[in-house]
């Protein structure tokens, strides 16, 4: 089975690249090493919500964006490589804009994690840091990069 028939089956449909807002690539590849830029959870070029997680967002909330966030971050190794070219996912740095004496990253980021475990199995399993910061560009409450080993 392939990762596209993976996705099918799963009911998940890929979101339009984001276009970088800066400076930088989407990604970068050396070896067989892909490096993401951060993605934020953009919806039709929109964020779904801003501000930060344990105040104005909820962690249910922050989950289900991490999740969206995970969704582009496919979407630029699709655009970049290819997705069935996915071998496995090393790592998975996700940020988390934190209100004061929130310490639930690591549940929000769980929204990507168990992402990249539906779409590529063992394969989808990684290394981890969830970061809590005090603020993400334009607002977002949570922001995921990983590095995937690519054939």
């Amino acid at each position: 089975m392939t990762v596209h028939d993976r996705l099918k089956e799963l009911g998940i449909y890929l979101p339009t690249p984001a276009t970088p807002a800066g400076s930088y690539m989407p990604t970068a590849r050396t070896g067989n090493l892909l490096f993401t830029a951060g993605q934020l959870p953009f919806v039709d070029g929109l964020l779904p919500a801003t501000g930060r997680v344990g105040a104005e967002v909820s962690p249910e909330d922050a989950k289900e964006y991490a999740r969206q966030a995970g969704l582009n971050l496919l979407a630029a190794v699709e655009a970049a490589v290819g997705l069935d070219n996915v071998e496995r996912v090393v790592k998975v740095v996700g940020f988390v804009a934190s209100a004061e004496g929130f310490t639930g990253q690591p549940g929000v980021i769980n929204g990507a994690s168990d992402l990249f475990f539906e779409v590529f199995g063992e394969a989808g399993r990684h290394a981890r840091s969830a970061v809590g910061v005090a603020e993400l560009p334009l607002g977002a409450p949570v922001e995921v990069e990983a590095i995937l080993q690519i054939r």
